[in-house]
């Protein structure tokens, strides 16, 4: 089983930066296809960016193109979220998580992922 533990998160002010990580543990992330959510109080969890398992093509909520940006390292067995003017609808709980799906699509449901990280809080003041 795979174990996802998520760091960086913090509060910063609206056009900062933030660098997201996620370390996985119990398995090898390039194994499967990879994702960011995020969820702010009173609303669903939604898709931010993710990585196909095949070809690890990248695909990103309309909110988030432009400013954010998913990689993985894999000699760290780590994925990472860079985030570039954050403004303050980016304040949520954010999530990283794996899909084991064996194909070339980027997934963005959150039923398509089986193992998730506790979240790390960003917070965005205007």
């Amino acid at each position: 089983q795979v174990q996802l533990i998520e760091s960086g998160g913090g509060l910063v002010q609206a056009g900062s930066s933030l660098r997201l990580s996620c370390a996985a543990s119990g398995g090898t992330l390039s194994n499967f296809a990879v994702g960011w959510f995020r969820q702010a109080p009173g609303k669903e969890r939604e898709f931010v960016a993710a990585i196909s398992w095949i070809f690890g093509s990248t695909g990103y909520a309309d909110s988030v193109k432009g400013r954010f940006t998913i990689s993985r390292d894999d000699a760290q067995n780590t994925l990472y979220l860079q985030m570039n003017t954050l403004k303050s609808e980016d304040t949520a709980v954010y999530y990283c998580a794996t899909c084991s799906a064996r194909d070339s699509r980027v997934h963005v449901t959150t039923r398509e992922y089986d193992f998730w990280g506790q979240g790390t809080q960003v917070t965005v003041s205007s």
